[in-house]
């Protein structure tokens, strides 16, 4: 069987997550073109993955104009750029899979879910927490009535305090006009993972957050606005640039900062880019803790919370039923079931997943499943445009009640936008 080909329109770090499975299963897939308006990035790519010259584009419009030379096209652009190109290639015939979240446009969701309805190739988000094993697991737990019907969700997703600081607050999310609001660009994975654990569509949201701490108030006393210009809280302040991206570890989050990895790079890139300005003088407008709470039609209460002021990086989550409790911490790999009335608890650990990297597994496992579905039908295919719709509408509408203190009904809001959508046409 030939391994299924692929193109990729932004070659930024999401899009080399996904096509490294091309690399380590070359017989399942193979990338054949690439469109990245950076130039660097564009030859790096495309030496990385032996793309013929013809087939790299500075323009996704050009390699979209061009004749079709592959069966799906990955887009891994800025959220504020997913609309167009997914129309448009689409359209030409080719299987998508889109990067979260569909859009920053409620009214585009909707009509991409329409396209999706509208046509016979895959048309798919990566929404990869549903492809997790942690996750996995937790929904073949409430669908076996391990803990009898479920009733209420307590889910946490812990930012950490440095992640907030590098792609929240000086990093291409930190505004929601130039990208998209932090429930949105940070959460819409929450809110899907919400959406399908309890099984239901959503009714009522509601929701609280601001942006507390990353603000010029609370600056230490002389703070300049760049780290380098001689900070004199530099020993204190957890948020130093250099202490971040000066060290000898030049992964994530130090690899965004500069395509060119040596120390003499990293440090002009402190001195000129958006990564060696304080936190406290920034931009940014992206809440820094946020709350929504969640209605769903079977009864299914939910409560999550988003915060930047936490040491761990990933996702605790608490499921409670009629007959028990299921905690799980996917970062351990780690799920408790709690029956009532026993007195020993049940332990599932996971083996051999990193919890945070990688989504837990939910990265490769997405994209294992999205080629083998093209490929020969055998995929599993847990996440669609059709499906990513309402959990994207839940997110702006949390945004909404946050904004106007006030209940949002999902019917209203969906019909509302829905009739915009018709005028538009």
């Amino acid at each position: 069987m030939n391994p299924v080909k692929i193109a990729l329109i932004g070659a930024g770090q999401r899009g080399h997550v996904y096509t490294k499975y091309a690399l380590t299963h070359p017989q399942e897939a193979k990338v054949v073109a690439v469109a990245e308006a950076d130039p660097a990035r564009r030859r790096e790519f495309r030496d990385l993955h032996g793309i013929e010259d013809g087939n790299t584009f500075a323009d996704w419009r050009d390699m979209l104009a061009a004749p079709k030379t592959a069966d799906a096209i990955l887009i891994c652009l800025q959220d504020r750029m997913h609309y167009e190109p997914t129309i448009q290639a689409l359209e030409a015939g080719y299987h998508v899979l889109l990067e979260k979240p569909m859009s920053t446009d409620p009214l585009e969701c909707l009509l991409m879910g329409a396209k999706a309805a509208e046509i016979g190739t895959h048309f798919d988000i990566c929404h990869v927490l549903r492809y997790s094993p942690f996750f996995a697991t937790l929904k073949k737990l409430l669908a076996k009535g391990t803990i009898g019907r479920l009733m209420s969700i307590q889910h946490n997703e812990n930012v950490a305090y440095w992640h907030q600081a590098h792609s929240y607050v000086r990093g291409n999310w930190r505004r929601s006009d130039e990208s998209s609001p932090m429930i949105l660009a940070k959460s819409c994975h929450d809110m899907d993972i919400l959406l399908w654990l309890a099984g239901a569509d959503c009714v009522r949201v509601s929701s609280f957050g601001s942006l507390s701490h990353f603000r010029s108030d609370n600056a230490p006393e002389g703070a300049p606005l760049r780290c380098l210009d001689g900070c004199p809280a530099q020993n204190a302040c957890l948020y130093y640039a250099p202490n971040t991206y000066l060290t000898d570890n030049t992964d994530w989050p130090t690899s965004v900062i500069s395509n060119d990895m040596s120390y003499k790079a990293r440090a002009a890139a402190l001195m000129t880019g958006p990564y060696g300005r304080c936190v406290y003088h920034c931009d940014n407008d992206v809440v820094d803790h946020q709350v929504v709470n969640l209605e769903f039609a079977n009864e299914v209460t939910a409560a999550f919370t988003m915060s930047a002021f936490t040491n761990e990086n990933h996702r605790t989550i608490k499921l409670m039923g009629t007959r028990g409790e299921i905690r799980g911490a996917m970062d351990k790999n780690e799920i408790e079931i709690i029956r009532f009335g026993r007195s020993e608890n049940e332990l599932i650990t996971l083996e051999g997943i990193d919890g945070h990297i990688g989504h837990g597994g939910g990265d490769s496992l997405m994209i294992a499943n999205f080629i083998s579905s093209i490929s020969d039908g055998s995929g599993e295919r847990r996440t669609s445009a059709q499906a990513s719709v309402q959990s994207h509408l839940m997110a702006f509408a949390a945004e909404q009640s946050r904004l106007t203190h006030q209940v949002i009904d999902m019917n209203r809001y969906t019909n509302e936008l829905t009739l915009l959508g018709r005028d538009s046409r």
